[in-house]
């Protein structure tokens, strides 16, 4: 017989007590691994609707002029950066206004390509805004505001009202851009904030110049290392992206590597091998992208 905390257990209950500790850790290790995956493409049928006859616009002026103000390209990194802490009262609340002008459009009645322009911006802008209400922090990772007890970020919670449904960054990217418009440059034109992420890029998308904006974005990610790069020993580091959302750039490595390689330039072309025989390791860096740390 042994006595635990004043109580006295014999060797089968101490032994079934271990048991169910251990399986109330993998319990909890399942759910934290299931809530750090990445999500799943799962489409949200009710933003299908579209007016392919529209003529119908969205204004993205706000947004363009803010990213003109404080969005900082020269650094040497290659990675563009943003300045939160620069940010006015002013210039704060000129970007609360344009996310409320965004909320209040009718998204169904848009045509296809004011619908991803409209969507790609909002998930950008949302994203700033979230960081501005939270700075200054190290990552975006740290705000800690998405619901469920082992979530990270702010990307679960319902932050915006949109034609009478609540919606989060989750749902913009995996449950709207994604399965609707299934192109996979689109990874390349959200941003997280983050330095390991595809760049915030220094002007609003539109729906006129999408395809070139979005080619640029895959371009200038793939051929910068935190993309695709090769070292001297032959081993290729890829954005852990690739690793997240594998299922849109092909359904094996060989198909994941011609998708960059459609993107790449000469030189890096000519170094991924073609016959798959490729050591590969994935990497991404959550720190915040500020310029006012750099």
């Amino acid at each position: 017989m042994r006595s635990v905390a004043g109580f006295s257990l014999s060797h089968h209950h101490a032994s079934s007590l271990v048991s169910l500790c251990i399986a109330a850790l993998l319990a909890i290790f399942l759910v934290a691994t299931t809530a750090h995956s990445a999500p799943k493409a799962d489409l949200w049928e009710r933003w299908e609707s579209h007016d392919p006859d529209s003529s119908l616009t969205v204004d993205h002026r706000t947004w363009d002029a803010l990213l003109g103000k404080y969005l900082v390209r020269s650094d040497p990194s290659g990675v563009n950066l943003f300045h939160y802490g620069a940010v006015t009262s002013l210039d704060r609340t000129a970007l609360e206004m344009y996310l409320d002008e965004l909320q209040a459009v009718k998204v169904s009645a848009l045509s296809r390509p004011e619908q991803i322009a409209y969507w790609i911006n909002l998930y950008n802008a949302l994203t700033v805004n979230t960081v501005l209400e939270h700075y200054p922090v190290n990552s975006i990772r740290d705000i800690d505001i998405s619901p469920g007890l082992f979530s990270n970020g702010p990307w679960g919670a319902k932050l915006l009202n949109i034609e009478s449904e609540e919606i989060s960054l989750n749902d913009i990217e995996h449950r709207i851009l994604r399965p609707i418009w299934r192109d996979p440059r689109i990874h390349f034109a959200v941003n997280c904030a983050a330095l390991g992420c595809p760049n915030l890029q220094d002007r609003a998308y539109v729906p006129e110049k999408l395809d070139q904006m979005l080619n640029d974005s895959a371009i200038r990610f793939i051929n910068h290392p935190r993309g695709a790069n090769i070292d001297e020993t032959g081993r290729l580091t890829l954005s852990s992206i690739y690793k997240w959302f594998g299922e849109d750039f092909g359904d094996d490595l060989d198909e994941i590597l011609e998708h960059i390689r459609g993107y790449a330039s000469d030189e890096l072309k000519e170094r991924i091998p073609t016959d798959g025989k490729i050591k590969v390791k994935y990497r991404y860096d959550w720190s915040l992208n500020d310029a006012e740390e750099r």
